[in-house]
């Protein structure tokens, strides 16, 4: 074969990387098809960026402009911040909500991580995708449903735990949702909602940890405890940071919980147990959406200051 004829073979066997002179690099293709995918990458995004827009921002920004109106659209300054942090019901609401997210967050943050260490420790049997779809269930009965659910659990007189409740001293179902109960009552709640899911994501982060560490670890003889401590806990505390944050805001927009029980146990659980259910009794009870505004306005302000405080403990958008 001629040196001609053998440059004429390659040049059929690659038409894509001989022709006219041109090489067309592998990584060029790579590059197209990346980005493709980031531009349907904006497509699937722009849906939540305009339902964030609509639902979120927007009625964020129009809820801090009328805060600081009067109700005939006049520039009140502080005013109305004033008027409702010296409501008798604001302070008593405060203390309510921040009794329940301290129960909350602790039994979330101690008792999610510990399940997830235990789970990932044993193996992962205990975590197949139908063990997954049981964790999940309890947060698909999310809300009101879970309430009512809730309803019959706490009534020591049809509850599957009666014995539990009567051992704490709870015969009747006035009893067990008494006010001093509350803060606890609604942390078991809220926990029996949310820990299943969490467990499934701190469970995956104990799994992004490379292998070849707790080996290390397992040879220089640390045990189950140390290597917790010194190793999985270290580097779970993003996660765990990112956890606090989001369990923070759901917590502080407690609602559904109070209202149904007040419902259901005839005004024993008070209207305005907690700042959201004030908020509406502000805002459709008394007319008052200025009055309302401002409260939402301090829940937001108190909110984000306690997540900036757990993202930067956590170093959340640090880079490794």
């Amino acid at each position: 074969m001629t040196t001609s004829s053998a440059q004429h073979s390659l040049t059929d066997a690659a038409p894509g990387s001989l022709r006219g002179g041109r090489r067309r690099h592998p990584t060029s293709k790579r590059r197209t098809v990346t980005g493709r995918w980031s531009r349907v990458s904006y497509v699937f995004v722009s849906g939540y960026t305009l339902f964030a827009l609509a639902f979120g921002v927007l009625p964020t920004l129009y809820a801090v402009f009328i805060a600081f109106l009067d109700g005939d659209g006049r520039f009140a300054g502080i005013a109305n911040f004033t008027r409702v942090v010296g409501d008798f019901r604001f302070w008593p609401a405060v203390l309510h909500v921040g009794a329940f997210l301290l129960v909350w967050l602790v039994a979330l943050l101690v008792l999610v991580t510990l399940l997830a260490l235990l789970v990932h420790g044993i193996g992962r049997r205990w975590l197949s995708s139908s063990i997954r779809f049981v964790y999940y269930i309890p947060g698909a009965l999310a809300g009101a449903s879970s309430v009512v659910l809730w309803l019959f659990v706490l009534n020591p007189s049809v509850s599957p735990v009666s014995a539990v409740l009567r051992a704490f001293g709870f015969e009747t179902f006035v009893q067990t949702v008494s006010p001093g109960n509350l803060p606890v009552v609604f942390a078991i709640i809220a926990f029996w909602t949310g820990a299943g899911g969490w467990i499934v994501v701190m469970y995956g982060a104990l799994n992004s940890i490379p292998n070849e560490v707790l080996e290390a670890a397992r040879m220089d003889g640390a045990g189950v405890v140390r290597t917790a401590l010194h190793i999985q806990l270290p580097m779970l505390r993003k996660w765990i940071s990112y956890m606090a944050v989001m369990s923070l805001a759901g917590g502080a927009q407690l609602f559904v919980e109070p209202r149904v029980l007040s419902q259901a146990s005839h005004a024993v659980v008070p209207s305005d147990w907690s700042l959201n259910q004030l908020t509406y009794l502000y805002a459709f009870k008394q007319q008052d959406l200025n009055g309302s505004s401002a409260i939402a306005v301090i829940l937001l302000v108190v909110s984000l200051g306690l997540s900036t405080f757990f993202v930067i403990r956590g170093g959340l958008f640090e880079r490794d």
